[in-house]
């Protein structure tokens, strides 16, 4: 089985480095006003990790623990808990769902000189400067945005509204489709949230012609109410709803909006079919959440899986671990994972990671329809 310790360790929690378990620090959304769901996903997926890892004998005979701490989406939470993790000897840090806040955890492992393997936040400039300590499973947000932009240009979409509200990560999403979108003739207009009822996001749908609006706003808040709203408004009736952030990939977003929530196109990072790895994981993190796992427990999972064969190639200590990334190299469930240096990009990044664009069919609640493959 896993170990898992959320809470502060004891003095005889942990033996020495010759044998006692190889701590490894996890950061994750798990209350509010974080993503909390996706936090229970990313968990779920580590642990799981951890525990086959350990069945299997561990890491040169030692078992992994995961000491976990919450972010609950604050940067500074994620900071301070960075210190916290590298201060109770963590061999490495993992995880992460919002982007700001890993943002913040890998410049703090930067400085502390502590090995960053970042499961599922996508933002371009992770750090400030480029790192050799950091490295990504998710696929950088101009990827998988550029995706989401082919999709809807695809399906004849070019005059696009954005509903933002304030965050570097929206803003960077918005760059992302308006550059994309613009080279196609394309129009990006920005509706602010704070400032709009969701009846006035409806009036600004008709005033500006838009054929699609996108959901660059927290879930449930503000999200479900723009949904309703524009689903019930009879003048937009052929606008498409989409969230390329993935709001639509968790339970709660079908147990809020039932039917309304359907056909909301998101970006996913799981390949058109998993292999016999993807699919055995999948069925026991099924079990362990108790409903369909989300490409973030898969993300979770490949965590484990590449950081227990960078130490089983290159050590236990954080700078064995750190000298890794470039070389390290083994199958995840979502596909062979190795890191190299992306244009743009400040960290290792696994490149080659899949990217879908996804809904859930009108027709099949809960089922994944594939609308376009990046």
């Amino acid at each position: 089985m896993s170990g898992m310790i959320t809470g502060e360790p004891g003095p005889d929690r942990y033996a020495d480095d010759t044998g006692g378990p190889i701590r490894i620090g996890a950061l994750a959304p798990l209350t509010r006003p974080g993503w909390v769901e996706a936090g229970r996903h990313l968990l779920a997926g580590l642990d799981v990790g951890v525990g086959e890892v350990n069945d299997a004998g561990g890491v040169a005979g030692r078992p992994l623990e995961l000491v976990v701490r919450d972010t609950a989406a604050d940067p500074r939470r994620a900071s301070a808990a960075v210190d916290e993790l590298a201060q109770l000897g963590v061999a490495a840090l993992v995880g992460e769902y919002h982007s700001v806040v890993a943002r913040a955890a890998a410049e703090r492992a930067h400085a502390l000189g502590l090995p960053y393997l970042c499961s599922s936040a996508v933002l371009d400039a992770l750090t400030e400067h480029p790192t050799d300590l950091v490295a990504r499973l998710s696929p950088p947000q101009s990827r998988g945005w550029r995706i989401y932009a082919d999709h809807l240009l695809g399906t004849g979409h070019r005059r696009i509204a954005v509903v933002t509200q304030p965050s570097v990560y929206w803003a960077a999403g918005t760059r992302v489709l308006r550059d994309h979108l613009t080279a196609y003739g394309g129009t990006v207009d920005e509706l602010d949230s704070g400032a709009l009822t969701p009846e006035d996001v409806c009036d600004a749908l008709v005033d500006r012609r838009a054929t699609a609006l996108l959901l660059l706003v927290g879930h449930p808040q503000p999200a479900v109410p723009i949904v309703r709203a524009v689903r019930r408004d009879r003048r937009l009736a052929e606008v498409l709803i989409g969230a390329p952030a993935g709001q639509p990939e968790f339970a709660d977003w079908v147990t809020s909006l039932g039917d309304e929530g359907a056909g909301v196109p998101f970006l996913s990072y799981l390949p058109d079919r998993l292999g016999p790895l993807g699919s055995r994981v999948g069925r026991i993190l099924g079990e362990r959440l108790g409903e369909a796992p989300s490409f973030v427990a898969f993300e979770g999972y490949d965590t484990v899986v590449v950081l227990a064969e960078a130490m089983r190639t290159h050590g236990t200590d954080r700078a064995g671990i750190a000298a890794s990334w470039p070389r390290v190299t083994v199958e995840g469930t979502r596909g062979r994972i190795r890191f190299s240096r992306v244009p743009g990009v400040g960290v290792w990044q696994w490149a080659e990671a899949p990217v879908l664009v996804v809904d859930q069919d009108p027709a099949v609640p809960l089922r994944l329809r594939v609308l376009h493959s990046g």
